[in-house]
């Protein structure tokens, strides 16, 4: 199955994060692997970067996904940092996706802040790795509407 974008010439590229004061990255990490062995291109932040730090990195990698993982209960606060520094430089076209402990009454408010998908724990890696797909190929479809 290929996983192409951008003019079919480059794969999918993916930016994994962890924002903010959560030391655990087990999770990223496995969501990295699973992307990587599934074709796509994945830069992985490391720990504790801010929203604005995983903004510009996002822009300068040229991604097509921004993944973060959050187990700190600071979700609302870091994601809505981010969309809107994302917003800020012009770059609101990345679609960003949320995984972690979050709770479920708080994934109506995080999808108005702008966060596209919330994945909690359980949720499989076909799930999470079809999705990502799915809004990648959504954004390249967008950005050649632009170009015409």
């Amino acid at each position: 199955m290929s996983m192409l974008s951008h003019q079919n010439t480059r794969r999918i590229k993916v930016l994994v994060a962890k924002m903010g004061l959560d030391g655990h990255d087990r999770g990223a990490k496995v969501i990295a692997r699973a992307l990587r062995d599934a074709g796509f291109d994945v830069v992985y932040t490391g720990l504790r970067q801010t929203p604005e730090q995983v903004a510009l990195a996002a822009i300068q990698e040229d991604v097509d996904v921004i993944g973060v993982s959050l187990l700190s209960g600071a979700h609302l606060s870091l994601m809505r940092r981010l969309i809107d520094k994302l917003r800020e430089l012009g770059a609101d076209d990345i679609p960003v996706v949320l995984g972690g402990t979050i709770p479920v009454i708080e994934i109506d408010l995080l999808k108005k802040i702008g966060v596209r998908e919330v994945f909690l724990p359980g949720t499989s890696l076909r799930t999470i790795i079809a999705a990502i797909k799915k809004l990648a190929e959504e954004k390249k479809k967008e950005e050649v509407k632009r170009k015409v």
